[in-house]
């Protein structure tokens, strides 16, 4: 007989719901994770790792294009799509098994099934359609005192927009593509727009970006955005901001798409395929959460600094419990339930201090304020900027188009954000975000004695900008 009774249950097994399984067993609970299609969830198996893959081979296809710029050469460059594909997945295979792993490192229970909870301290579990590892605990009735929902996100649908699989893709159907697209109309540039964007251009498609915002990534900010844009415009990607698509006329192998530029010019481009990334929604159904009573805010779960929901007993992390819907947040706010649970009293989230990451190219990333979400708190600023072209290891790197900005409180040279664009950022910004952990001010970060020569250069040289400081620019 299987063992039915957990000190933790976790419902989802992406980032979020592994990680806590883990702390969970650490801090010696008795834990259980319930899991219906795959190990790792979302972001190991059909996000954040295996589009990083198929970003890696777009950047190394660029500098194969552009050898003769290093003094090299590279003659018939091309490259073989279903093989660009392969190694994407078999980077996903190698998380998934990744997680099995951990699991039974840290004598994790794993259930296999659809979860539901029936009651507080009651789940259960019936088959799905993914058949169970042979290791996995069978379906049926489970208790625990305490039960953590981490079922995640699934692609946001709009009426017009649905997802066909063929013609018009999630991004699921963008990861792995029946074939590569000579062109692409890609609905959204949030980070999951632009990422596929990038990708396929940077591979040769012709693509159209169509984003209903006069700002393309949205929650940057503005000034990065903008280099951002340009950047991208540079590359051939043609930009549509302050513009919706309002009726997809699908074709045998090409869909047409009528935009309404929002100036009363509607307009027509016929492409191969179309990307819909209009965001994400909570995978909140099914779940039992309605009968009890559990509360939702804006289609997510409502939960407090500790991860608790208004039902004792019940917790939710993750892209289920609301943004920003990063696989980080999630891990973090895991660590943060299970601890809350233990009684060792940690911080509770702070949500400023989640950093956000693009990997298109140019690279984006940010921590804390933008300068207009600053100003609508009506904080006196300081802001530096400095270019990427100033500093020797990008010119080196051939990789000089980027900037980094900092924004400090003026009165107490508390660093309230960070924001940069450039080569290999997503990198950089951990700097920021440890800094604005540790509270630091500006004067801790000027005496800070960055390597030379490295892109982390620019950061020091953003923030002595912001003190009239700036030594090479």
């Amino acid at each position: 007989m299987a063992d039915t009774s957990f000190d933790i249950i976790i419902i989802g097994s992406g980032p979020g719901g592994y990680v806590t399984a883990i702390r969970a067993a650490q801090l010696g609970f008795k834990t259980a994770i319930v899991e219906r299609d795959f190990l790792g969830g979302i972001c190991s198996n059909w996000g954040c790792i295996p589009t990083k893959a198929l970003l890696r081979s777009a950047e190394i296809y660029h500098y194969m294009q552009h050898a003769k710029d290093y003094g090299l050469k590279a003659d018939n460059v091309g490259f073989d799509a279903a093989a660009v594909i392969k190694r994407s997945r078999g980077v996903a295979g190698r998380m998934n098994a990744g997680v099995g792993f951990l699991m039974k490192k840290n004598k994790v229970s794993v259930i296999w099934g659809e979860a539901a909870i029936d009651a507080p301290g009651k789940v259960s579990v019936k088959a799905s359609k993914t058949p169970a590892p042979k290791d996995a605990l069978p379906t049926g009735a489970y208790t625990a005192k305490h039960i953590i929902v981490a079922t995640g996100a699934r692609p946001r649908v709009l009426p017009g927009l649905e997802p066909d699989k063929k013609l018009v893709w999630t991004y699921f159907e963008a990861m792995n593509p029946d074939k590569m697209p000579k062109s692409l109309l890609v609905v959204g540039s949030g980070a999951i727009g632009i990422e596929f964007a990038s990708f396929y251009r940077t591979m040769g498609a012709e693509v159209t970006v169509v984003e209903v915002l006069p700002q393309i990534l949205p929650v940057e900010d503005a000034e990065t955005a903008a280099f951002a844009r340009k950047q991208f415009e540079k590359q051939g990607m043609k930009i549509l901001s302050g513009a919706k698509v309002v009726k997809l006329d699908k074709k045998t192998d090409s869909v047409t798409a009528t935009i309404d530029d929002g100036k009363g010019k509607p307009s027509e481009i016929t492409v191969d395929r179309v990307i819909a990334a209009v965001g994400v929604v909570g995978n909140v159904e099914n779940i039992g959460l309605e009968k009890l009573g559990v509360k939702m805010e804006r289609g997510t779960i409502a939960i407090d600094g500790f991860c608790k929901t208004n039902v004792p007993g019940i917790y939710a992390i993750g892209d289920v419990a609301g943004p920003p819907m990063l696989a980080h947040k999630a891990e973090h706010e895991g660590v943060i339930c299970v601890e809350a649970i233990k009684g060792m009293h940690p911080h509770p989230m702070d949500k400023l201090l989640i950093p956000g990451c693009t990997y298109c190219a140019p690279q984006v990333a940010s921590v804390g304020l933008t300068e207009q979400a600053a100003k609508e708190k009506k904080l006196d600023t300081r802001v530096g900027r400095f270019p990427f072209i100033g500093n020797g290891k990008a010119v080196a790197l051939g990789e000089d188009q980027g900037m980094v900005k900092t924004i400090f409180d003026k009165k107490t040279g508390q660093l309230l954000g960070a924001h940069l664009v450039g080569p290999e950022v997503t990198e950089l910004i951990q700097g920021f975000v440890v800094a604005m952990n540790l509270e630091t001010t500006e004067e801790e970060l000027m005496h800070t004695i960055f390597p030379h020569p490295t892109l982390s250069e620019t950061m020091k040289e953003s923030v002595l900008d912001a003190y009239g400081r700036v030594l090479n620019m």
